[in-house]
């Protein structure tokens, strides 16, 4: 018997039809809405492995792609249109009227961190935040992570182009390193860690942190 329960909804948004698809709890507490990067879509690793996890702990996912994804474009739009596509899915996602973890990898972080406050997030969740461009670390964008203004999780590759744990600023949050993972958080064939082992670091890291969640 399995404890979740999965479907898709399409959901009209200021930006155009986005996608959700449910992994529902049979007993929430929490729901976790998390979207993808600028790169790539609901498919990632890391993504995957939380809605096959969570939703046997209490906490539902709500995998949402933004609508140029729905659409079949290659390129991502600019931040606030990604800030429009978020806030148009948001009332689906606090539908169940349980505290709604906004998250989101790479891109899709910074949109979750951008808009924590106003939408009333009960907390952020940032998979693989892109702290800098690579290669640029003076184009910082610590500012949208550390002005989220609610409990904050971040998990990041050791060797992320995009921003090493090292690299991150003090503040207000938690960090989970994931040894040896790049931006799509893969470990090399070389690493003292395997690929299955590092996505059980994410998922333990994120089962730990919204059991301490209030």
């Amino acid at each position: 018997m399995t404890s979740e329960t999965t479907s898709t909804e399409i959901i009209s948004t200021g930006a155009g039809d986005a996608r959700v698809t449910w992994h529902r709890a049979r007993k929430a507490r929490l729901v976790l809405a998390v979207s993808h990067g600028a790169g790539g879509g609901i498919e990632a690793r890391d993504l995957k492995a939380l809605a096959a996890v969570l939703p046997e702990h209490g906490v539902s996912v709500a995998l949402v792609e933004q609508p140029w994804r729905v659409a079949g474009k290659k390129v991502a739009p600019a931040p606030k249109t990604l800030d429009t596509g978020w806030r148009g899915i948001w009332p689906a996602v606090a539908k169940p009227g349980l505290p709604v973890i906004s998250g989101g990898r790479s891109a899709g972080a910074r949109v979750a961190c951008r808009t924590a406050t106003e939408l009333g997030a009960h907390a952020v969740l940032a998979l693989s935040f892109p702290l800098h461009p690579p290669g640029r670390p003076e184009r910082s964008r610590a500012g949208e992570l550390l002005g989220a203004g609610v409990p904050t999780l971040v998990v990041q590759g050791g060797n992320d182009p995009f921003g090493r744990p090292e690299e991150f600023p003090e503040g207000d949050y938690e960090l989970v390193e994931v040894a040896y993972g790049d931006h799509g958080l893969a470990v090399p064939k070389r690493a003292e860690i395997g690929q299955e082992e590092a996505v059980r670091i994410v998922t333990d890291g994120v089962l730990a942190w919204t059991g301490s969640l209030g």
